[in-house]
């Protein structure tokens, strides 16, 4: 059996290692987010652990909990859990599209984009759900992984009102979807994940196989669909 690491790092190395400052790191200490330090002498050590139950503050911090929600979220996990068990958790928060959203100005959207946009352009790529305003003009969230989709929506001509409602049908069918999927696997597949005895790493990465399978499920389900509309619809005007 390897040895444990030992928690060599310094507060200020630590901070450096999950993108906060020092003094953020100390003030979630000091809210019980992550465990004491190692002490030798006036010396504070942080390791492994630190540094997953940090990022997965961060994590929840990008969903956007509030700190007495994540403050609940961690009170739910064993004081003994392991690096590798807080990383699972983690691993299950982690976003299931290819890149967040970054926030760009129109100049930036446009080179991204390969071409100028007009306001038209711009109001198509918000109706797709591939932009999003923000309260600074011009300035924009952006889907990176959708964006060229979006340019290819915009090249065909397609109505704005087409947009406004094939985004209405797929956000209510979306929502539905995933929730009915987070709940089965919470109540029938997470519990005998959990209690299977499988090593950490297998089990993280059975539930990073579950996000392109059950994605790619939903596509070959609504490709399926499809084409049966399109027969029903053949059979009612025969």
């Amino acid at each position: 059996m390897n040895p444990v690491p030992a928690e060599t790092l310094s507060v200020e190395q630590l901070a450096s290692r999950v993108g906060m400052s020092v003094r953020t790191v100390r003030f979630y200490a000091g809210r019980g987010l992550i465990p004491p330090p190692r002490r030798e002498g006036r010396n504070g050590f942080y390791g492994p652990d630190h540094l997953a139950r940090l990022e997965l503050v961060k994590e929840l911090q990008a969903h956007g909990f509030t700190l007495s929600a994540i403050e609940g979220y961690l009170d739910n996990i064993p004081s003994d859990a392991t690096p590798e068990q807080v990383a699972v958790h983690r691993t299950l928060l982690a976003p299931w599209m290819a890149d967040r959203p970054e926030q760009l100005d129109r100049p930036a959207l446009e080179l991204r984009s390969g071409r100028a946009l007009s306001d038209h352009d711009i109001e198509m790529l918000i109706a797709l759900g591939v932009v999003e305003p923000t309260p600074k003009e011009d300035v924009f969230q952006v889907a990176p992984a959708h964006l060229a989709v979006g340019i290819q929506f915009i090249e065909t001509d397609m109505p704005i009102e087409v947009a406004h409602a094939s985004r209405k049908i797929f956000d209510d069918a979306g929502k539905a979807v995933a929730r009915e999927i987070t709940e089965v696997f919470r109540t029938m597949w997470w519990p005998a994940l959990r209690d299977s005895g499988r090593p950490v790493e297998d089990i993280t990465a059975l539930i990073e196989r579950f996000k392109p399978l059950t994605i790619q499920a939903l596509v070959t389900a609504y490709e399926t669909a499809v084409d049966e509309a399109k027969r029903e619809t053949v059979r009612r005007r025969s």
